[in-house]
């Protein structure tokens, strides 16, 4: 993916560059802190972890629970790592310089995790490890919107609502009925920190990201004395990019019971955002096209509109990978006669006029979609979650300039997540949680991926299915659960079911993969209804999949 094409995709799928402000972490003073006496310049304190207790009553049943938000250090390398202890400093045999200041010492990331722990489980309880994506967005939206004990409401309408005071109420559809939980900030997100030379280029990348939460996993592990629990891993957008690459790297030293993608992109050749800045690759367009359907289904674009939506999808399905995709691949070798057959038969799906689409060469992106579907009522279409709407912010633009989803909801998110933060968790003092790690001239995310017994390019386009398919052939007991929304342009339902019937395994493994889709936006969990069917896709795959039988 060239770097323009590749830099717009990182932007847009970031769901922290939304947020209002990105300011560094107050507590972080060491580094401007008058040098002390001695030769020996500590590292940065670690706050202590905060202990709480509470109960959420899930499927009618109370769940006690402790919850512990706190930090674990890990290094940016494995011989580094076991060179830190549990309380983030360096082992009294570690070969580190202390003398160094602390910018010139090994990189290390200090990242902030809440978990919740059944009181008196029964044994061998599950354990779950959440994070989003981004890459470089903090996991305040799982935490707050799916699965923690407290969430937030939002209106069901997809209307962008009045500021403060939010709706929190207590999670009658938590995971904690089915396991315990581990919410992760990414190095550099909510309250997680980096640290030492180089600290960026050490944790902010494909590669290093994955490696940094494969260790913060092996030594949550060790701490809470859970390696012989079932355990899972739940990663959402970005975050099933790091599931494919994490699943795979774990492997080296545990067997899980299942990964499960929400929102799943692991070939970015699959993204509808950008795909004209890789000419030659057309999966973007013709794997968008169920979900563009699905919005112009929504909005009531489509001629003579179908009364179900599951249907006409399968049918749009099969015309993108049977007729519409055969067009593209023909090139410039299309016929006029049949450029325009399959031009009026994208209108009849979409709504946007065949001369748009003839005009596009047969391809529109995501963007221009979004921008052009109810563009002459002066309206920008949603991207993440193609429900919402929002008014042009320039009406000559190619694209859409902005996604209204994200402006009507991270606001909401970010309040939550510090309120819930400081008031329940009794975490955070003195300490800014960053919702995104994007921060000029700091964040510059390495997208170069080297998969299992292979070799990467630094202009390739990412495609983590070799990590998946190379985990689930050494674990054939390893279960996979895929879910998404039909309204997503961001990561289209379509194209991760593409993804994983093209991943490179016997064919008797692809019955380890579970599907199952909402109507709702990249964010699922947005309304209660599609919630609760998450909730309960989620817990039963873990109910069915703990005892490694099923």
């Amino acid at each position: 993916m060239p770097h323009r094409a590749r830099t717009r995709w990182l932007a847009a799928l970031s769901l922290g560059l939304v947020a209002a402000s990105l300011a560094f972490a107050q507590n972080n003073a060491a580094s401007s802190a008058a040098k002390p006496e001695s030769k020996a310049i500590p590292t940065p304190d670690v706050p202590p972890d905060s202990i709480t207790e509470g109960s959420v009553k899930v499927g009618g049943e109370t769940i006690d629970y402790r919850a512990v938000a706190g930090t674990l250090t890990v290094g940016s390398t494995d011989p580094q790592d076991a060179m830190i202890g549990f309380d983030g400093k360096y082992l009294p045999d570690a070969s580190v310089d202390m003398t160094a200041k602390p910018e010139d010492r090994p990189a290390t990331a200090r990242i902030f995790y809440t978990a919740y722990f059944q009181k008196n489980p029964t044994k061998n309880r599950p354990i779950t490890f959440l994070y989003n994506g981004g890459p470089g967005s903090a996991t305040m939206y799982l935490h707050m919107g799916a699965f923690g004990p407290q969430r937030l409401v939002l209106p069901q309408d997809s209307a962008h609502q009045e500021g403060a005071p939010y709706q929190i109420v207590s999670n009658e559809y938590s995971l904690l009925d089915a396991s315990d939980l581990v919410f992760i900030d990414a190095p550099g997100t909510g309250f997680s920190r980096v640290y030492g030379k180089d600290a960026g280029k050490a944790f902010y990348g494909t590669d290093p990201d994955a490696h940094a939460f494969d260790r913060f996993i092996r030594r949550f592990l060790s701490k809470y004395d859970r390696w012989n629990s079932p355990k899972y891993l739940f990663g959402e957008s970005y975050g099933t990019t790091r599931t494919a690459v994490l699943t795979n790297l774990l492997q080296r030293n545990l067997d899980l019971n299942g990964s499960i993608f929400l929102s799943q992109i692991l070939s970015f050749d699959s993204s509808a955002d950008g795909p004209q800045g890789n000419p030659g690759t057309d999966n973007g367009y013709f794997l968008a096209l169920p979900s563009m359907a699905a919005t112009a289904w929504y909005h009531h674009r489509v001629p003579s509109k179908p009364a179900d939506l599951e249907p006409f999808l399968k049918e749009v399905e099969q015309f993108s990978l049977g007729a519409y995709a055969t067009a593209l691949l023909q090139g410039a070798e299309l016929p006029e006669a049949q450029k325009k057959e399959v031009a009026a038969k994208l209108e009849s799906y979409t709504g946007v006029p065949a001369a748009y689409w003839i005009k596009a060469d047969l391809r529109v992106s995501g963007g221009e979609f979004s921008k052009e579907l109810q563009s002459e009522m002066g309206v920008t279409t949603g991207r993440l979650d193609t429900r919402y709407e929002g008014p042009d912010i320039d009406p000559l633009s190619q694209e859409a300039e902005y996604d209204p989803f994200g402006s009507a909801t991270s606001s909401a998110y970010n309040t939550a997540i510090n309120q819930y933060a400081r008031t329940v968790l009794k975490y955070g003092e003195n300490m800014t949680y960053k919702p995104s790690a994007h921060e000029p001239g700091a964040f510059n995310w390495n997208l170069h991926h080297t998969p299992p017994g292979g070799q990467g390019w630094d202009d390739s386009s990412v495609n983590v299915m070799p990590d998946l398919a190379m985990a689930m052939k050494r674990n054939p007991k390893l279960k996979v659960l895929l879910m998404g929304g039909y309204y997503d342009l961001g990561c289209t339902y379509f194209g991760a079911t593409y993804e994983d019937k093209h991943l490179q395994i016997p064919q008797s493994l692809q019955s380890n993969i579970n599907y199952k889709f909402f109507q709702t936006g990249h964010m699922v969990y947005i309304t209660t209804p599609a919630l609760k069917q998450l909730h309960d896709a989620t817990a039963d795959f873990i109910k069915n999949t703990e005892d490694g039988t099923k």
